[in-house]
């Protein structure tokens, strides 16, 4: 599966401040930290900028560019920022990707006709008018107008990137089934198209040492479904042995547990209660608290 790697995002105080200065090295270290940990894409997430974002999304798609030779998806809700990286996009690496489309008629008529000129691909991210879907059935319904919207305008299906938008489970612990249910229904109801989420998202709120197997449980859970891509962190090593198979074992412990068979955790290892504690939590079946590890 493909990894997008999330970490030049202006969020970061190192890349945050470079984004500022535009003062590239920061950045461009980072690009090769990313690539040469695996990274397949690079997101480039310079935030709302609504103050010089145009200027501020050509500088870094050119500041990138120079150093990696990985496709890129440009991130950020300021429209004209979007545009502004898309020309000076060089695509003899793969084409650009828009980070992203919401499920709202001016974001659409806006942005789809604007992948189609530059030939990107985009994030169909199943967020509406009336703002983050409850439960599968709402994302369904946004996925459905945002794949006829694609269609309509000739997009092909494999560069349209369909996001249910992932939520805490440190808040939310019951509507993130919302999302992994939509997971298990997508290859039913879009055929053809690719899939991704912002991963992290997930483990939001955890502490930070706990966060890793939050994110690595839920990309296994979501991998059952035939997740195509996750924008995560390449530079954490065992989410990457996952995505490129070498986690297998631990992997189907915990399908195992996402298909509702009995498993006896006194027959597991250490590193495989772990999962299988982290598991049952992203599944509704433990409550989360901050000790689950514990319990």
């Amino acid at each position: 599966m493909l990894i997008i790697g999330e970490n030049i995002n202006i969020m970061s105080k190192t890349i945050g401040a470079a984004m500022k200065e535009r003062n590239p090295k920061p950045i461009q270290e980072l690009a090769e930290r990313l690539v040469a940990a695996g990274a397949d894409y690079l997101d480039l997430n310079i935030g709302p900028a609504r103050k010089g974002g145009a200027e501020l999304m050509e500088f870094v798609v050119k500041t990138v560019q120079e150093v990696v030779n990985v496709p890129l998806f440009l991130d950020t809700t300021n429209i004209e920022a979007i545009e502004a990286g898309l020309k000076v996009y060089d695509d003899s690496y793969g084409r650009p990707i828009i980070n992203s489309i919401m499920a709202r008629p001016d974001r659409m008529e806006a942005l789809i006709p604007m992948a189609q000129k530059y030939g990107a691909g985009f994030v169909a991210l199943l967020y509406g008018p009336e703002g983050l879907p409850r439960d599968e059935n709402e994302r369904g319904v946004l996925a459905a107008e945002l794949m006829a919207a694609a269609e309509a305008a000739g997009c092909e299906p494999e560069y349209v990137f369909i996001d249910p938008v992932v939520i805490p489970v440190t808040s939310q612990q019951i509507e993130l089934q919302g999302c992994t249910n939509f997971f298990a229904m997508l290859s039913d109801i879009a055929p053809g198209y690719s899939s991704t989420c912002g991963l992290s998202n997930v483990s939001n709120g955890a502490p930070n040492k706990l966060r890793p197997i939050l994110n690595q449980t839920y990309l296994m859970i979501l991998r059952k479904y035939g997740l195509k891509s996750a924008i995560a962190d390449p530079l954490d090593e065992d989410l990457m042995k996952i995505a490129r198979d070498e986690m297998q074992d631990i992997e189907q412990l915990v399908w195992s547990i996402v298909d509702g068979e009995t498993v006896d955790p006194q027959s597991l290892s250490e590193t495989e209660l772990k999962y299988y504690k982290t598991a049952r939590v992203l599944l509704n079946q433990a409550l989360y608290s901050h000790s689950w590890l514990e319990l």
